[in-house]
């Protein structure tokens, strides 16, 4: 239709005004045609009513159009306006779109082009509505992940932000670690520990595809999920430049969201990511914290697990013992055998010792041939016991190169608090000190107290 204005209702009007007067001039000659008196049909005051029926038509037509179409285009064009200050008073904020149907939906009550109109405007602010929601969560999700670099706790909130998301009553993440899958979070599942033997988590890795697994209602589960009946699992694996490095798992009672597995691909490289760098850090910090000779503690982490160690005992009231380690003329063994032959002596001893001590204790080198142990809720009697049997130990192994034998002997200096009374760390490393002097200067090869 040819356009006259720039509005389309005015258009409207002036073609159905002039439709309607166009109307009112030819309706006479129509009147002759079926036989109407030309005295009548043709007079001024017959057209002229014509014409001014015609007019009455297109302006009541126009009206009842504005009445029927307009408010409906009105409507439509209030909704578009008002979505669009929401999104510009939530721009660069990190908040949801809030467009429940009730408040944002157009009814559609006709089958016609306006109905479908009204259609699609709901279904594009639904649309728009979850895009917006999963781009929060992405980005919430994601800054979760930044403020973690240990892994436990990355996973284990990484699977409480995925349950939310996701709305599963249960799940997991096990991670590849040395080429061994470990079970780091779990939530909801009674034993999770048989997930590191399930075929279907090995295929996921194997092949690095998403496997959701739908659960017939007439299986029998032995238990594996508490509180609800799972109906569908996903097995998301986690890849970081096409590196497989574990599997998320998710369960739920009902189907999972379509525009959730749309997206779990974003989650679980986000998660990937993280993992890599938590992963790295836990080397860096590992590495950090390691004598790289003999694999134990060095000195300045020792020291700093020595002191959390401490202060927990006195809260606990709890006992806290410490053995100082030196290897007997030790400077005699590395002149005669070389350093090589002295880097094997080392690692022997904090081998020895290393098997001596309990599950728990902490063994640090000092430095050279110095080591202290830190042996957790014992006893001056405990403590004389691991002493004496690492000392034992020690002198009865040798070091074997080629036809040579080196042996070699330890001095250990012990204390335990609260036994020995003591205001913090550093005085019972000075009473261990004291203890060691002087089964060195005893003759050596003794524990002293």
């Amino acid at each position: 239709m040819i356009r006259i204005t720039r509005k389309v209702f005015d258009d409207l009007a002036i073609w159905m005004v002039g439709f309607g007067m166009f109307i009112g001039i030819v309706f006479p000659y129509f009147m002759l045609l079926m036989g109407v008196s030309g005295a009548i049909a043709l007079t001024w005051w017959f057209r002229t009513a014509c014409i001014l029926a015609g007019l009455f038509v297109g302006v009541v037509n126009i009206a009842l159009a504005r009445r029927v179409v307009g408010d409906k285009l009105r409507l439509l064009a209030d909704h578009m306006v008002g979505i669009e200050g929401n999104l510009k008073a939530i721009s660069g904020k990190n908040e949801a779109f809030d467009c429940s149907s009730m408040k944002c939906h157009i009814p559609v009550d006709s089958a016609d082009a306006i109905g479908e109109s009204s259609q699609a405007f709901n279904n594009m602010v639904d649309t728009l509505s979850r895009s917006m929601h999963t781009e929060i969560s992405i980005r919430t999700y994601t800054q979760m992940l930044t403020n973690h670099l240990e892994t436990d706790k990355l996973c284990s909130h990484a699977l409480d932000s995925l349950l939310e998301i996701s709305g599963a009553q249960g799940g997991a993440i096990l991670v590849e670690d040395s080429g061994e899958m470990r079970l780091i979070s779990s939530f909801g599942i009674r034993k999770p520990e048989v997930l590191l033997d399930n075929q279907l988590l090995l295929n996921v890795l194997k092949t690095e595809s998403r496997n959701i697994v739908d659960i017939p209602d007439d299986l029998m589960l032995d238990g594996v999920v508490t509180d609800f009946r799972p109906r569908v699992s996903i097995l998301e694996p986690i890849k970081y430049k096409q590196i497989p490095m574990g599997i998320i798992v998710l369960v739920s009672g009902s189907l999972f969201r379509d525009d959730l597995l749309d997206t779990l691909d974003l989650f679980s490289r986000s998660l990937a990511l993280a993992l890599h760098n938590a992963m790295v850090h836990d080397q860096v910090q590992r590495l950090a914290a390691i004598d790289p000779l003999t694999g134990i503690y060095n000195r300045r982490f020792g020291m700093t697990r020595l002191h959390e160690e401490f202060v927990r005992a006195v809260q606990i009231e709890s006992a806290i013992g410490l053995l100082m380690l030196d290897i007997d003329h030790f400077k005699g063994v590395n002149d005669t055998y070389g350093h090589s032959i002295g880097d094997r002596v080392i690692r022997q001893i904090a081998n020895v010792a290393r098997e001596a001590l309990r599950e728990g204790d902490i063994l640090i080198r000092l430095g050279g041939d110095e080591f202290m142990a830190v042996l957790l809720g014992a006893s001056l009697h405990d403590v004389s016991l691991t002493a004496e049997r690492i000392r034992r130990q020690v002198e009865e192994r040798a070091i074997s190169f080629g036809d040579q034998r080196v042996q070699v002997t330890v001095s250990i200096g012990g204390v335990s608090f609260p036994e020995k009374e003591v205001a913090g760390e550093q005085e019972l490393i000075d009473a261990a000190d004291r203890a060691l002097y002087h089964a060195k200067n005893s003759g050596r090869n003794k524990v002293s107290f």
